[in-house]
């Protein structure tokens, strides 16, 4: 598989974990809440937990870990966990990665 392959199939996965309405609203809400790639403490007021990610997103909260895991997988969030809290944040490299993908001219 070519480079070019590669990255297609790599652009297919992320918009794949995009094209769910949920997990859009998921990363859109990261993206506003948060600078892509700043990893907050736990304590800080600008973190945010996947149990407050269903707040005023009509999204039922027994499906966001689901919808999280998706993103996570497809490259388009970091995650880490202090006890029953799992934080999460947007990976800044995706961000100019998709950047660069819509400034592509080929």
């Amino acid at each position: 598989m070519s480079n070019n392959e590669k990255d297609i199939e790599r652009y297919a996965q992320i918009f794949k974990a995009l094209s769910n309405p949920n997990r859009l609203k998921i990363f859109l809400r990261l993206v506003s809440c948060c600078v892509p790639g700043t990893v907050w403490s736990f304590e800080s007021p600008e973190s945010t937990y996947v149990g407050d990610l269903a707040k005023n997103l009509d999204i039922v909260p027994s499906t966001v870990s689901h919808h999280i895991k998706e993103l996570r997988l497809a490259g388009l969030i970091k995650m880490r966990r202090s006890g029953q809290k799992i934080e999460c944040w947007i990976d800044p490299e995706i961000v100019n990665e998709l950047e660069g993908f819509f400034k592509k001219k080929d």
